[in-house]
């Protein structure tokens, strides 16, 4: 039992049934909890054995010093870690002197499960001590969603066979020594003893220790507090130390008796605040907690997933494991955003510690589309975040010696910390990014104030970044030179299409913000005059076109490089940067992650039909997907494009990233991006979804693997459904009013309690694509031959 696992596929739920020893860190990610503010891995109660510790809250950092072989002007000199927190997760349990450890005497029984309609691991084992006692154990653990400081554990315990004395030990325990992770760079660093004990106290059935981290001074303060529930006379002991506190209970259970044990944590930090102010902070929401108590929690909980489910859930027929996936996609997603409350949004959520916890444009491109569609305040405060770390960026852009902000390409506090300038600083595409999420957010939620408090100065300052990176040509063209568009594998290109057409958007999207608030805009020193030539340089932007291959290259002169020997390029040595000099990346025609086809997603109002299936079909001969933000866009557009069975192969890769540990490192730590990617890949790819104007666009069709797609929507106080099978596509308006819409380029009018259901029109399959050798997407499968004359 202890050597192996299996996961079953469920609809709306996730369960393990046995345990691999082997392979905890990868379970681990996936029971992770979170609510945006705090994450807690789905270690074991026990806290051993374990793949990687982890209890994380958003934000909370520690410094580390970023080395150069040869210093240059405006490097970063500091980088920033997240760190593990004070674990308030463990409850270790003796039988007759014997502590549970599954390594050790008999797992007769262990199961894991999470129903993402309550939020709740639940956890059962059996397990027979070398002693022969065999002792039934229940946990149920949530982090809290309605009380953002909280989380909580139901632990019981339950002799089989014979009486026996239990002890259970409730601990808090600070600087765990964590396992030393080597190997692949993106891999988070790894810092020893990051928190400093400021305070630590026990009384009766609590206990709450305060630290501070060494470099970042950060003051974290953690508390715990009991019910205790048992059978006869049972002695409670609490105890605390400098890193560490302990509430022991224990006692003598007959077969069929139980200990029942829920334990309330509760979590807070700051930068500013006191000691005394953090200790109380910590108190108070515990007590709040234990006053609401662990039902009232379960409550709270469902309550707040009910009301998600019913505007965001997507319903899938004809594949099960997609739809499992893009349901715990979303759980994940929410998970993630939901309670940040302004704080970044990490590329693995609160889940590991990879990529160091950094947050990326991956927040603004991928997961905010979700969030925006299905929890519009979660959306609204990934940007109020950005907006509270504008002065850096601004800072960021005076060092480059530019005007308006320069927002970092990998950051937890909004400074930038990464140290490799190509892949880093030039990526300038973040800006238009964070531009492109605002624009999106407004559009689809008609929030003016928003606009005029948050996005108008988020739009100037980034426009004003254009500005002054770009230049006019001899020829009248807007130029932008010198960056790196979203693949890695090109860097330090002249006009990127994705980072032109981004910035021509982000550049429209500025002047129109700013003529509706003039006041406010007056107040960040726009005129007229700063307003006309962001128009102009929208207008004059630079599209490199390829007209003899009648393609757009990726950036000036791309098609014209040597392209990539796919052929002798071994299985093995993917990914390629983890094999091959960038310096021969660079100047070869080698795609790790779409680019073009991610231009075209975002861009789709900038090309024509007839460019998108040209360029899609380029472009797969040369995507290599090293990068898991890749599938989605290119089944968005494969779907587009008529290629229905490889969208469906892209949808599925999506999806089962982290599920089927696609990429080997989820142990690191869950991939949002391409979890929310399953959800783009659905809604905008097989549902068509596209909203570049005021009016939304709809073209559905299905691949011959799913034989129904419905989802929910949140469009300008509207909550939409949509429902797609083979033939035709039904619009509802389950609440608010009417409102236009268009079907496969036909627009029509929407009325409340009058569903609208379209014909899909037929088309032929275009000519498949082919992938680079042996960088087919997983689970490709050619659609089925037709049926012979």
């Amino acid at each position: 039992m202890a050597g192996s696992a299996s996961y079953s596929v469920d609809p709306w739920s996730l369960e393990e049934n046995g345990l691999d020893v082997e392979n905890m860190a990868r379970s681990e990610s996936l029971f992770a909890l979170s609510n945006g503010h705090i994450g807690l891995r789905g270690n074991l109660d026990e806290g051993e054995p374990h793949g990687l510790p982890g209890s994380y809250l958003n934000s909370v950092h520690e410094l580390r010093p970023l080395p150069y072989a040869e210093a240059g002007y405006g490097y970063p000199e500091s980088g920033q870690t997240v760190i593990n927190v004070t674990n308030g997760k463990l409850i270790r349990l003796m039988v007759d002197d014997e502590p549970l450890d599954v390594r050790y005497g008999e797992l007769r029984a262990h199961r894991r499960k999470i129903d993402f309609r309550d939020g709740v691991l639940v956890r059962e084992a059996e397990w027979e001590s070398p002693a022969g006692q065999v002792v039934r154990v229940v946990s149920r653990r949530i982090v809290s969603f309605s009380q953002r400081a909280v989380a909580a554990i139901c632990y019981e315990v339950e002799p089989i066979t014979d009486a026996t004395r239990v002890v259970v030990q409730s601990e808090l325990v600070a600087n765990e020594t964590l396992p030393v992770r080597t190997g692949d760079p993106r891999a988070a660093a790894v810092l020893e003893s990051p928190l400093v004990p400021e305070l630590h106290i026990a009384r009766d059935t609590s206990v709450g220790l305060v630290h501070v981290t060494r470099h970042s001074q950060i003051r974290v303060a953690v508390a715990m507090d009991h019910v205790i529930d048992g059978p006869g006379a049972l002695g409670v002991f609490s105890e605390s130390e400098a890193n560490s506190g302990r509430v022991t209970v224990t006692g003598v259970l007959k077969p069929g008796q139980k200990l029942r044990i829920v334990k309330f944590v509760a979590y807070g930090w700051s930068k500013q605040r006191s000691l005394p102010a953090m200790r109380d902070q910590a108190a108070a929401a515990l007590v709040a907690a234990k006053e609401t108590g662990w039902e009232g929690l379960l409550a709270e909980q469902r309550a707040y997933l009910d009301a998600f489910w019913k505007r965001a859930d997507v319903e899938v027929d004809g594949d099960a494991e997609v739809q499992q996936a893009v349901r715990f996609a979303l759980f994940h997603v929410l998970q993630a955003g939901a309670r940040a409350e302004r704080r970044a949004i990490p590329a693995k959520g609160l889940t590991g510690p990879g990529y160091d916890g950094h947050a990326f444009w991956d927040t603004e491109t991928y997961v905010l589309p979700v969030l925006t569609y299905t929890s519009p305040s979660a959306a609204a405060d990934a940007l109020r975040w950005r907006q509270s770390t504008l002065e850096l960026a601004q800072e960021r852009a005076q060092l480059l010696n530019l005007r308006g902000a320069a927002f970092p390409w990998r950051t937890i506090n909004g400074e930038e910390c990464s140290g490799y300038w190509p892949a880093g600083t030039a990526a300038f595409h973040v800006n238009a990014d964070i531009a492109d999420a605002v624009a999106r957010y407004v559009n689809v939620t008609e929030d003016y104030e928003f606009e005029r408090t948050v996005g108008l100065e988020l739009l100037v300052e980034t426009a004003r970044l254009w500005r002054s990176l770009g230049h006019h040509d001899l020829d009248g063209r807007f130029r932008i030179d010198g960056v790196t568009g979203p693949d890695e594998y090109s860097a330090i290109a002249d006009n990127n299409v994705y980072t032109n057409l981004m910035a021509q958007k982000n550049l429209r999207a500025a002047a129109e913000a700013a003529k509706r608030h003039p006041d406010r805009a007056h107040e960040f020193g726009v005129n007229a005059e700063e307003t006309a030539s962001w128009r102009d340089a929208a207008e004059d932007m630079y599209i490199p076109f390829d007209k003899h291959l009648g393609v757009h290259p990726q950036s000036d002169g791309f098609t014209g490089h040597e392209i990539w020997d796919f052929a002798k390029t071994r299985p093995e040595q993917y990914p390629l940067l983890l094999h091959f000099p960038y310096f021969d990346l660079y100047r070869k025609q080698v795609v790790k992650q779409a680019d073009i086809v991610l231009a075209m997603q975002r861009r789709g109002d900038a090309f024509t039909h007839e460019q998108k299936l040209r360029n899609f079909a380029y472009y797969e001969g040369l995507t290599v997907r090293d990068s898991s933000l890749s599938a989605a866009p290119q089944g968005v557009l494969a779907a587009e494009c008529g290629h229905l069975a490889l969208a469906h192969a892209y949808l599925r890769e999506a999806a089962l990233m982290d599920l089927r540990d696609i990429a080997r490192n989820t142990g690191d730590g869950l991939h949002m991006a391409s979890l929310a990617g399953s959800w783009i890949a659905l809604v905008e790819g097989f549902g068509g979804l596209r909203d570049h104007g005021k009016v939304l666009r709809f073209a559905p069709r299905l691949s011959e693997g799913l034989s129904r797609l419905a989802f929910g929507l949140c469009v300008r106080g509207r909550h939409l459904r949509i429902e797609v099978t083979g033939e035709t596509a039904t619009y509802t308006i389950l609440e608010g009013g009417s409102i236009t819409l268009q079907h496969h380029g036909e627009s029509f009018r929407l009325e409340p309690d009058k569903p609208a259901t379209l014909d899909i029109p037929h088309i032929s399959p275009p000519e498949r694509p082919h992938q680079p050798a042996g960088r087919e997407p997983h689970f490709f499968r050619p659609p089925s031959a037709p049926e012979p004359a």
